[in-house]
């Protein structure tokens, strides 16, 4: 941060290292998924839960419940994957740390319109699920879909927010 400070739950978290982030419960999913290309896809689960101090099995359960062709291509080197797999394995080691806040850069980028459509039902059933999700996503009809609130920003600044119903129903958001 250049200005300004960054809270989760109470605590200022501006200038802790990544890894004490991920210990709060912060995941990130980033934009171009960043999965390691020669690392099997079951490695690149493994790093997920770096941290955790428990038996991440049932996590790696769950995460094979989400996304069964992961499951298929555990021993799969990551990089020979299709671009929307790997969006569901960078999701996966996100989830692989059980965070409460899991940060997502634009989900749909670059990603076949099928596989968008799972993707982004996964991303509602990890809401239901309990886990708080901000979503970054340039295509509105997906992102305020699976939204409770929306935020719509122009050069780094909000022009609109409030309920996401109500957002999607804007005319400029439509056009």
């Amino acid at each position: 941060a250049r200005a300004g400070s960054i809270n989760f739950d109470g605590q200022e978290i501006t200038h802790l290292t990544p890894m004490q982030i991920v210990g709060l419960g912060i995941s990130h999913v980033p934009e171009g998924r960043r999965c390691f290309p020669r690392m099997t896809v079951r490695e690149n689960l493994e790093l997920g839960a770096y941290l955790r101090r428990d038996d991440p099995a049932a996590e790696l359960d769950h995460v094979f419940d989400l996304f069964p062709r992961l499951a298929e291509r555990q021993s799969q080197p990551a990089g020979t994957m299709s671009g929307g797999e790997q969006q569901m394995l960078a999701i996966g080691r996100a989830l692989m740390a059980r965070p409460r806040l899991l940060l997502m850069d634009e989900p749909s980028m670059g990603i076949a319109p099928i596989l968008v459509e799972r993707i982004y039902e996964t991303i509602a059933e990890i809401s239901r699920g309990g886990t708080t999700i901000l979503l970054v996503e340039q295509n509105a009809h997906y992102g305020l879909g699976v939204a409770s609130r929306g935020y719509v920003l122009e050069t780094g600044r909000v022009v609109l927010s409030g309920p996401a119903d109500s957002i999607s129903e804007d005319p400029k958001v439509q056009e």
